[in-house]
């Protein structure tokens, strides 16, 4: 059960006071960190649907500022925890990112296996799926770069929008 109740979220004035208690409410239900194993996917889904949109998209928005949408795959190698990410883009209202997401996942599944195996991240660079993720990667990139922390701002935004989604666990994202 979140500490974080509605009514601490609406005492919140500001969204960067906001995101700390929202990140370290992550940090207790979530004290292992994200990992891309069955186990954190488990711990993920007893979550409360905000929480879990919110873990499952924080690689995903430090992917963003450091690589692109293939080396996501790369690092973050768990067809669930993918699943996850996209269900929780559409969780926090990022609908576009969810699509574009998404349409990497498909391209991404053409490879899975390469992206899982030994030394893929030699080959990965100029590889068909990198030129195939361009044009997502740019749409991907520019919406990242039009919010001010980058995806990490749909939280502060959903949870002002739906703090009741924030309490409770084992819900569907």
């Amino acid at each position: 059960m979140s500490t974080l109740t509605p009514e601490i979220i609406a005492n919140t004035p500001s969204d960067d006071d906001l995101f700390e208690l929202l990140s370290a409410e992550l940090e207790m239900l979530l004290p292992d960190g994200p990992s891309p194993t069955d186990d954190f996917i488990d711990a993920l889904r007893s979550l409360p649907p905000g929480f879990r949109a919110m873990a499952a998209t924080y690689e995903l928005d430090v992917s963003l500022a450091l690589d692109d949408l293939g080396w996501h795959f790369v690092n973050w190698h768990h067809w669930s925890l993918a699943e996850e990410t996209a269900a929780g883009l559409e969780e926090l209202g990022a609908r576009e990112m969810a699509d574009i997401f998404r349409k990497a996942m498909m391209l991404a599944q053409e490879h899975w296996e390469e992206l899982g195996s030994p030394h893929w991240s030699e080959r990965y660079s100029g590889s068909e799926l990198e030129k195939a993720l361009d044009p997502l990667n740019d749409a991907a990139w520019a919406i990242h770069e039009t919010k001010k922390a980058g995806l990490l701002s749909y939280w502060t935004e959903y949870a002002r929008r739906h703090p009741e989604r924030l309490q409770g666990g084992d819900a569907p994202c």
